[in-house]
């Protein structure tokens, strides 16, 4: 399987009043033409590396990294007019909160088009076709008046799918999905699922699974990665989550809901101080 992006040493730094926060410490991971899922705690740092990967982190912020290669582009030392290029065509982020990612002065069919004729050379005419057959495919009822629609005139859920549907238009080789199903209904969500499914396997595309969902991520992605205080502290087979070593992955298991069980006390993480050293 051949290597589509190469993370080495990744540190994202965030300066503060009270000192230097470490948003992302030392992470290091290699991606095919897979489905590569990173779960954790919110506030562990799976988010701000899929930013840091997709060049959208803040400016004050501070990134390093001893190689950040995406099929042999170095990503740290691109050009801006590069960076732009690729994002939102080779690769594409589907970001956690569609009430802040999208604008809410155009109508969702207008961003979609816009975001296919910034990187494709099409007509009005089959860009809105295009659209207009990616938003049925994520399961959006009508998309001929949802296409009309301004943000704030639809559900979370629906905003949630115009996202990912803005974000798959153009095919991209990578995508970074942040809690892509996490305002779904769960036979929209197994919708989703099926659609980035068919492009990593139909069309080879790497993919970066977030989530908190753990049985989501064992039962869907091929590996995957548990995150602690902004390190890595397991990686394993997204099978064998569930055989998962380190004490922090327990903990993040034995914290699910399991029917028929005893829930009384509610299970609780015991934080170990080594586990953020």
């Amino acid at each position: 399987m051949s290597t589509l992006l190469t993370v080495k040493d990744l540190r994202v730094q965030f300066p503060t009043r009270t000192g230097v926060v470490d948003a992302v410490r030392g992470v290091s991971f290699t991606l095919g033409r897979e489905r590569l899922g990173i779960v954790g705690e919110s506030g562990s740092g799976k988010s701000q590396t899929g930013r840091a990967i997709m060049g959208l982190t803040p400016p004050h912020a501070k990134i390093t990294a001893e190689t950040l290669n995406f099929d042999g582009i170095d990503l740290l030392h691109v050009s801006a007019a590069e960076r732009r290029s690729l994002r939102g065509n080779r690769i594409a982020m589907i970001l956690q909160d569609p009430k802040y990612s999208l604008n809410p002065v155009m109508s969702i069919g207008r961003q979609i088009v816009e975001t296919l004729r910034t990187h494709e050379k099409v007509s009005k005419s089959e860009a809105r076709k295009r659209a207009l057959d990616m938003l049925a495919a994520v399961q959006i009822r009508d998309p001929e008046r949802v296409f009309d629609l301004h943000p704030h005139e639809v559900s979370g859920g629906m905003g949630q799918r115009a996202m990912i549907a803005m974000m798959l238009v153009t095919g991209p080789e990578l995508l970074i999905a942040d809690e892509p199903t996490s305002a779904l209904d769960v036979t929209v969500q197994l919708d989703v699922l099926a659609i980035l499914d068919n492009l990593v396997r139909d069309r080879g595309m790497g993919l970066i699974f977030i989530s908190h969902d753990l049985r989501l991520v064992s039962s869907f992605c091929d590996r995957v990665i548990v995150m602690y205080a902004g390190r890595i502290v397991e990686e394993i087979a997204a099978k064998d989550l569930h055989n998962a070593k380190h004490p922090y992955t327990q903990g993040l298991l034995n914290c699910m809901p399991k029917i028929g069980a005893d829930t009384h006390p509610l299970p609780v993480l015991d934080r170990k101080p080594e586990w953020a050293a």
